[in-house]
């Protein structure tokens, strides 16, 4: 009887290191996880940033560009105001 008891002890044991072995490393792939993900958003950030800031020279371009015509098709209509 003291031997059934050794031996459910020493399972008992051995399965509880067991599981403390698998949660260990149930939390180290989820650090894993959570800092891959996390380097992701971090990346599509950076990207989202560099489009962004494209984006709004191009628009500051365009802008730019409407301004320069507007004025030169107010001189015109100030020209043909003139000339009449």
């Amino acid at each position: 009887m003291q031997n059934t008891l050794v031996m459910a002890q020493t399972t008992a044991d051995d399965i509880k290191k067991i599981a403390q072995q698998q949660a260990d490393q149930i939390i180290k792939d989820a650090q894993a996880n959570a800092r891959k993900s996390s380097e992701d958003l971090s990346r599509q950030e950076f990207e989202l940033q560099v489009k962004f800031d494209e984006l709004k020279k191009k628009f500051d371009m365009y802008k730019a560009k409407m301004e320069a015509l507007l004025i030169s098709q107010l001189e015109l209509l100030k020209e043909s105001g003139n000339e009449e």
